[in-house]
């Protein structure tokens, strides 16, 4: 299935790049219902509550899909989930802190 190449044509979750039908799924679990959605969350605070379901804390590598879907979601460009491996390490470290 294509994925949307900019933001206004992602009529769904899985029209996002990187989010696949289980992502979305888990995104819907929380709230997370449209790409509008996705644009408008706070990245760290989805991925904090993903723990609600899931019993558990997902991957780390989940943080650096939903940075990279909401950065696409706000007019970046499609970049694979791990060009955001950086920036999650950053938001990860500043977040522990507290």
């Amino acid at each position: 299935m294509p994925k949307a190449a900019e933001a206004q044509k992602a009529l769904k979750l899985t029209d996002i790049p990187n989010i696949g039908p289980s992502i979305a799924a888990d995104l819907q679990g929380i709230g997370v219902h449209t790409p509008a959605d996705v644009a408008r969350m706070e990245p760290w605070q989805a991925y904090d509550a993903l723990r609600g379901p899931m019993g558990q804390r997902h991957d780390p590598c989940v943080l650096d899909v939903l940075l990279a879907a909401q950065a696409f979601m706000n007019g970046g460009a499609a970049k694979p989930w791990w060009a955001f491996t950086a920036q999650r390490k950053a938001l990860w470290a500043s977040k522990r802190k507290d």
